[in-house]
């Protein structure tokens, strides 16, 4: 295999640097790309289409020795560094710096007798779903099996059986992360609690992890899906479900969406060029408890589709049916205390389908396993929200982003003044504050002060390092 060591620019050579107190030569076993180099423009790509990457230098990382390597030779020369897996959360292009490109580290390794898989820094939830189904267990995925694995995990990770399990960071029991100083760290709950606590919700600022153990649930199937409404059932399609959703029981995650499909092919055909609203359900019951379930959600009116069912875990990713091909997009997501009927109708009314500007709205039911105190506390916040509202646009620009501004500004009466980190998709510093709760928040920027001091890790939904005395949030630390 070729090695590649690092110099002062990434060309043939040797550069001795320290890490560890130990004099070494950076290597690294992946490409190394520059402008202009084959390869370099479909390395920086990825699912996020409305910016791109342009960095100095992309490492394409194969283990945790090229991590090393490429962070050594970036906080050596004062460069910022990005990681990159799929690209689904690409906030802060890079402009410069270094991107660690994690794609070829998909490895996953299934304990079936505890419970858990050990999974890479680029693997994505269809690989895990895959590994781990034939052994009667499923993961805490998200809606889309494209997604990557890991910075869903530690971004909180809110998935299709959320409400019964809780979040993702909340089962995540080792992980491997390097931070700023090239030291590659075993972190558990009980080698290095602070920083533990600060991955899970703190993502990226904190270093590149490397790879993590997650926890596993004893599920082989679900009765999931989608209910399809056309337009005119829009605004009773949203009451019913803020009625429907006050008695859930915990074994039911659901949401509601607003969309208006394109009317290009892919798009499958009783939906194509139609603003639909989709109710969708991951229930853990059998046909006929789901079914009962479901009938107040039916008695809306008839669907343009109707595809609940039961089905094995496997096959839980159609139940979004998320698109797969790389696009543009932009928005964000606040928690809400509440939906009743009004609050229902103020969504509908104010991106529903006479929206001037068109949008992709989501209303994510929480609470159940949500809204506990994990037994192993994480950064993840705002766990009393009863609900999540997210905007989308196909398109980043200012004109979109006033536009998600405004369906918030309506709903400020149920809003907790909260967001999360899974679905914010532009780089807003207010914001990713917002992610947090106050006194988390403090504590994030202080451990962000110990383990990254000059903020190489800055590329992202950055958490800057604390000053004592600075104001952060309104708060002075």
């Amino acid at each position: 295999m070729l090695v590649t060591r690092l110099t002062c620019s990434w060309t043939y050579g040797p550069h001795a640097t320290t890490v560890d107190g130990m004099s070494s030569e950076p290597e690294i076993r992946g490409p190394v790309l520059r402008p202009g180099d084959d390869g370099y423009d479909e390395e920086r790509g990825g699912f996020q289409t409305a910016r791109r990457h342009r960095p100095a230098v992309i490492a394409g990382a194969t283990g945790a020795d090229d991590v090393r390597a490429a962070v050594a030779y970036a906080a050596a020369r004062g460069l910022p560094v990005a990681v990159q897996a799929t690209g689904h959360g690409l906030s802060v292009p890079a402009d410069g710096g270094v991107l660690i490109s994690t794609r070829r580290m998909t490895g996953v390794r299934v304990d079936a007798a505890s419970r858990t898989a050990w999974i890479e820094a680029g693997t994505r939830w269809d690989e895990v779903v895959r590994a781990v189904t034939p052994y009667g267990l499923a993961p805490l995925n998200g809606s889309a099996p494209h997604t990557g694995a890991i910075g869903y995990t530690l971004g909180g990770g809110l998935g299709l059986l959320s409400r019964r399990y809780g979040y993702a960071a909340d089962h995540v029991r080792e992980i491997d992360v390097v931070t700023a100083d090239a030291r590659l760290r075993h972190v558990t709950a009980e080698s290095e609690p602070d920083l533990f606590w600060a991955l899970r919700g703190g993502r990226d600022n904190f270093g590149v992890v490397t790879g993590l153990r997650i926890g596993l649930v004893p599920v082989t199937r679900l009765y999931g899906g989608g209910l399809f409404f056309p337009r005119d059932l829009a605004a009773g399609a949203l009451v019913a479900f803020a009625e429907w959703t006050r008695a859930l029981p915990e074994e039911t995650t659901a949401s509601v969406g607003m969309i208006p499909y394109p009317d290009v092919p892919g798009v499958p055909e009783p939906l194509r060029g139609r603003h639909v609203t989709h109710v969708r359900v991951a229930h853990l019951g059998d046909a006929a408890s789901g079914e009962r379930l479901v009938a107040p959600l039916r008695a809306v009116g008839p669907r343009l589709l109707d595809t609940l069912a039961e089905m094995p875990y496997a096959e839980s990713g159609s139940i979004y049916n998320d698109p797969t091909r790389p696009h543009a997009y932009s928005g964000s997501a606040i928690t809400l205390s509440g939906l009743d009927a009004t609050a229902a109708r103020t969504v509908f009314e104010e991106a529903g389908p006479d929206a001037p500007v068109p949008r992709v709205v989501d209303l994510r039911h929480l609470g159940g396993a949500l809204a506990r105190t994990p037994e192993v506390p994480s950064a993840v916040g705002h766990r009393d929200a009863a609900y999540l509202l997210r905007v989308l646009s196909a398109d980043a620009s200012a004109e979109a982003r006033a536009a998600h501004e405004r369906v918030f500004a309506a709903m400020r009466p149920w809003a907790t003044g909260g967001r999360s980190l899974n679905f914010l998709y532009d780089d807003d510093p207010a914001q990713v504050r917002e992610a947090y709760e106050p006194e988390d928040l403090r504590r994030l920027a202080g451990l962000k002060a110990a383990y990254d001091p000059a903020n190489v890790f800055r590329l992202n939904h950055n958490i800057a390092p604390a000053l004592v005395g600075e104001e952060l949030g309104g708060r002075v630390l």
